[in-house]
């Protein structure tokens, strides 16, 4: 057991062209060996696409798809009586946008395409409309929470 106390939370700055606190956690999750003028290219490129394929706020469209993937609980690997079992946790609002974050850039990376911005912005797109890779892994997330809801007193 630890004696130090709790490490205080950090909240999230925000990018200094949308002033968006959402649109840095992206910025700061796609980066790649340091190279944050890169992910902000990137960034801002796939924001520009959204534009033009939904003639709606890029913005509005991000904070959609994060809301679509966001899962609301998960499963979580605890040993009892020598052997794992899978028990179902819910999840807070600041580890689910990590996860959705995250299952979004893991999707869009996987996609073929030209680059990543076209491949973001696509997925992107998709999630908000509600399909895509990052939805099918919160579905699959949320089904095998579903199947182990017997070891939840496990918690």
């Amino acid at each position: 057991m630890s004696r130090r106390g709790t490490a205080e939370k950090k909240t999230a700055k925000s990018d200094p062209i949308y002033r968006n606190r959402l649109v840095n956690m992206l910025i700061n999750r796609i980066l790649k060996h340091g190279k944050k003028s890169l992910a902000y290219n990137i960034i801002y490129r796939a924001v520009k696409k959204i534009h033009q394929k939904t003639k709606k706020n890029p913005l509005l469209v991000l904070r959609q798809a994060i809301r679509r993937v966001t899962p609301r609980i998960a499963v979580k690997a605890r040993r009892k009586s020598g052997s794992t079992h899978q028990v179902p946790i819910e999840i807070d609002s600041t580890r689910g946008k990590a996860l959705a974050i995250r299952w979004l850039l893991a999707a869009s990376r996987k996609r073929p395409g030209r680059n990543m911005a076209f491949k973001l912005s696509s997925e992107l797109v998709d999630a908000a409309k509600g399909r895509g890779d990052a939805i099918r892994k919160r579905a699959e997330t949320h089904r095998m929470a579903e199947a182990n809801r017997a070891l939840a007193h496990l918690r």
